[in-house]
């Protein structure tokens, strides 16, 4: 099969389209002809060395999310068929055209999605839901704040909560950025390069601040994040772009009684993976299959072009997800 190859840790043009072997399936795996693969940040983290893959996943192959056809079913798989369509979840490999994946970590495909789009949500959507919902245990009628509110994680975030019934607010880089946040369903975009965003946070909320903050930013925000935070608030961590270093005030985390948690998705097990995927399936499908929530895809790039796809996903130029075709 090719596949898309990290040859030594470096810039975007280490990664190079090669030949390999096509992957064997496990007993409870499905072995999927992969159609599309998207692309995320923690694929860049691994390309420059700083993201090793977990034990078990392909060293150099990079991608978490696939979307394509079973061809291959191991003999404890009951849940899927040959022929079916899926999109997956993945610890690794998904930059080829055949994947190996856990029947638990697949979900069907929703009628009338492409495989391009279909690929270019689980990572983002497992990711939401374990943090925003099962650790932040936002509700309906509450309110949630995202930093990097046109990433892939944004947009997926603003479709979820707000088809979920609570108030979104975000941040994004620039105007045009947040204006597409708010034609999306946040009720405010704040361009964070002109406001601070924890003073209109407090204007917008009258003062009180917001239940929820899923932040990827780290850093200086965090104390920016405490203060935006209502009593009771909870503040959810999924990267730091700004550094894991920061001096917070803890007397206002014991004042508010917040709570400071987070996470990381991609070294959590089959088990606790397929979890998600039940709840995704139970509730956040429906919203897919009637067009609550959509795909918002920026730009497909061919296999290639994977080189230039990164160095897009380096740039933070785009507006949603980015993906390559092996159609």
């Amino acid at each position: 099969m090719k596949a898309i190859i990290i040859t030594q840790p470096g810039s975007p043009e280490v990664l190079q389209l090669q030949e390999r072997p096509v992957p064997v399936s496990k007993d409870d795996e499905v072995l999927v002809k992969v159609k599309a693969s998207g692309i995320n940040r923690p694929d860049v983290a691994q390309r420059k060395g700083n993201y090793p893959p977990p034990a078990g996943a392909s060293p150099d192959i990079p991608g978490l999310e696939i979307a394509g056809k079973v061809i291959e079913v191991g003999k404890n798989v009951t849940r899927f068929k040959v022929g079916d369509k899926v999109c997956a979840l993945v610890a690794g490999g998904g930059y080829a055209e055949f994947c190996a994946v856990p029947q638990g970590q697949c979900l069907p495909i929703p009628d009338d999605l492409s495989f391009e789009e279909a690929a270019s949500f689980p990572e983002t959507f497992f990711t939401v839901w374990s943090n925003v919902f099962d650790r932040g245990q936002l509700q309906p009628g509450e309110t949630l704040l995202v930093h990097g509110g046109s990433s892939g994680i944004g947009v997926t975030a603003i479709q979820m909560a707000t088809a979920l019934g609570s108030t979104v607010y975000v941040t994004a880089g620039s105007d045009e950025k947040c204006h597409f946040c708010e034609q999306l369903g946040a009720v405010k975009a704040i361009n964070y390069k002109t406001e601070n965003f924890a003073e209109r946070i407090k204007e917008l909320t009258n003062g009180k601040g917001v239940n929820v903050i899923l932040d990827m930013v780290g850093g200086d925000y965090t104390p920016l994040n405490l203060q935006s935070l209502t009593e009771d608030g909870r503040l959810v961590l999924i990267n730091t772009m700004k550094g894991k270093n920061t001096d917070i005030d803890l007397s206002v985390v014991m004042r508010k009684r917040l709570t400071v948690t987070g996470s990381t998705l991609r070294n959590r097990d089959e088990a606790f993976k397929s979890a998600i995927a039940k709840k995704l399936e139970q509730h956040v499908w429906p919203l897919v299959s009637t067009g609550k929530i959509k795909p918002v895809i920026y730009k497909i790039f061919k296999p290639q072009e994977a080189a230039t796809a990164h160095q897009l996903m380096e740039s933070s130029a785009h507006i949603g997800k980015i993906v390559i075709s092996w159609l």
